[in-house]
């Protein structure tokens, strides 16, 4: 799941910011599974449609195989990487064999190369051995060859500071996070919705009213800023000095490691930033997967623990040396991009379209289990359960397995783009020369915000539904401030009440590919989840395994969308939308 705040996403990528970050405290629930209820467990009414998907989808079901297969045998799908591509051709040849129709990969991009680890180690040697639990950033570059190298921790709060290290980093692999604190853990990793939170939700206020009042234009205080701009002054500083790799304290305790992708340091650094300004500088920087990036650094990210206790030795006044082994592999042939798509054909309101879906892409340094792989098995078992009962929808109903979700929820803006529309924004006129600047200017209007371009499909459109919060089952509908549909989600859940889905929240949820429809005024809804241990344990770390997956869960939510794709598809009219952008 992407996390569309790029202040926080490069906290996690800039070393020493992120220990600022502590994993969320966890509140005491049940955790136990869904179990189908009695009324499952009998034969279903040949005339009601929902009960034969519920019916099938908990009795009958094949999302685990799917997952299996994704997770473990495909294994990581860094966007662009062989394993993105293999899992975009075993999905699309796995729903033909459904029988769906128009099963075919959909270029997008380009979007730049792929990465593949082929070969990793590391250890410390001196004064003595031990094996570390680590893992190298996605796109960072390899050692060539085996790396012995002593172990140097640049200890400056400032850029007067780092000049003692001048001259003394060459071939060095450099600590710049000071000691993070790990403390006790006192409550579970893993956790349901409480009834108050899902009490919250339903009581939510309308986004549109909250969108309404002043806000910041960013939380960020100087003095996150002044470290924010340090970290990129140490990391372009040791570079320059000729160290040999950066090494990173990990988020995560227990073995738990979260490690998304390398920085590339940006070519000059201001000296202070504006908060307002903070995004757009970042936003001018380069990928690390951007074909035409510069050299960089090799970064690697280790437990916590253990960086601790690396720093303590240096501290004591040990000289601490490591070997490391990192073999990458770049794929550049081809810099597109791909999303899997397979439909369902519709009948007499054929050119209207039903869509569900999630991401396929994931991090690398596990499976991508519950980050999303099970959303995707979850939208193909909920096709799967239509076809294996003969369902013949009066709509298509498209299965879209998106890529390039964990750097920007790329694939499905793509798509959307393509299909449906966009907004334009609109060119800022030029100031004529020698004019002075005047008072600010009002709140722009929503011409002023960006006009809304259509294709053919956005009136064809119908919803699209997605499932990207990890493997907890279906509690609710996040509505996305889409009051009108409230009375029909409300009916849909009612059959799944007894399995738990029974919260409607007006409330908006960001973060992943439903936003993406959402954006241009098309109906687009993310469903509540429970927690489960996805942001303690496994969202965008090494934990995220099919070891991780609640099996009930998984079937419920897939026997949920089941339903809820087959009501909208069956509709009279089209799902209701919310007031669209000018055209």
């Amino acid at each position: 799941m992407f996390r569309r705040n790029i202040v926080v996403a490069l906290l996690l990528a800039c070393s020493v910011l992120a220990n600022s970050f502590p994993v969320a405290a966890q509140q005491t629930v049940t955790t136990t599974a869904a179990q189908p209820s009695r009324a499952t467990a009998q034969t279903p009414d040949p005339n009601d449609p929902i009960a034969r998907i519920r019916d099938e989808g908990m009795n009958r079901s094949q999302v685990m195989q799917t997952l299996g297969y994704l997770s473990d045998v495909i294994g990581p799908r860094l966007t662009n990487s062989p394993g993105m591509k293999r899992a975009n051709e075993w999905t699309r040849d796995q729903m033909a064999k459904w029988g769906m129709q128009n099963a075919h990969l959909e270029a997008w991009g380009p979007f730049g190369r792929g990465w593949t680890l082929k070969r990793f180690s590391a250890e410390v040697v001196e004064p003595l051995g031990f094996p570390l639990v680590a893992y190298p950033k996605a796109w960072s570059p390899g050692t060539n060859g085996a790396l012995n190298a002593e172990v140097v921790y640049v200890d400056a709060t400032d850029a007067a500071g780092l000049e003692k290290y001048r001259g003394k980093l060459k071939g060095a692999i450099v600590l710049l996070d000071p000691v993070r604190k790990i403390e006790a853990r006192f409550d579970p990793l893993a956790r349901r919705k409480t009834e108050k939170e899902l009490l919250a939700l339903a009581n939510a206020p309308d986004p549109a009213l909250v969108a309404a009042t002043p806000r910041q234009q960013s939380r960020a205080s100087p003095e996150f800023i002044a470290q924010l701009i340090l970290n990129l002054r140490k990391a372009k500083f040791v570079a320059d000095e000729g160290a040999a790799m950066i090494l990173e304290a990990a988020r995560g305790e227990r073995g738990t490691v979260f490690v998304s992708q390398a920085t590339v340091p940006p070519r000059s650094i201001p000296e202070t930033l504006d908060p307002a300004a903070l995004q757009t500088f970042f936003r001018r920087g380069v990928a690390p997967y951007d074909r035409s990036a510069p050299a960089f650094l090799p970064q690697v990210v280790v437990s916590g623990e253990q960086y601790n206790r690396m720093m303590r030795m240096i501290q004591a006044g040990e000289r601490v040396r490591m070997n490391v082994n990192l073999e990458v592999q770049y794929q550049d042939q081809d810099l597109m991009g791909y999303n899997t798509i397979a439909e369902i054909p519709g009948s007499d309101l054929k050119d209207e379209v039903v869509m569900l879906g999630g991401h396929m892409d994931s991090w690398h340094s596990s499976t991508g289990a519950t980050d999303n792989a099970v959303g995707c098995a979850i939208a193909m078992e909920a096709a799967r359960i239509l076809m294996a009962l003969n369902l013949r929808p009066r709509r298509t109903i498209r299965v879209a397995l998106w890529s390039g979700e964990e750097q920007g929820l790329l694939g499905s803006r793509a798509y959307v783009k393509e299909h449906f529309g966009e907004i334009v924004q609109p060119t800022p006129p030029l100031a004529p020369a020698g004019a002075r600047e005047g008072p600010p200017a009002a709140a722009p209007t929503p011409a002023q915000r960006g006009r809304l371009v259509t294709k053919p499909g956005y009136d064809k459109f119908v919803a699209y539904f997605n499932l990207d919060n990890g493997t907890g089952k279906i509690r609710g509908v996040y509505l996305q401030g889409n009051e009108a549909v409230r009375p029909l989600f409300r009916s849909w859940l009612m059959p799944f009440n007894d399995m738990g889905a029974q919260t409607l929240s007006i409330s908006n949820t960001g973060g992943t590919d439903h936003i993406a429809f959402d954006a241009i005024g098309l109906p687009g809804f993310q469903f509540i989840q429970d927690e489960v241990e996805y942001d303690t344990v496994t969202h965008h770390s090494n934990q995220d395994s099919f070891d991780r997956i609640q099996a009930d869960d998984v079937k419920q939510a897939a026997t949920v969308l089941a339903a809820f794709v087959y009501q909208t598809a069956m509709r009279d009219e089209k799902l209701p939308r919310k007031p669209a952008p000018p055209r």
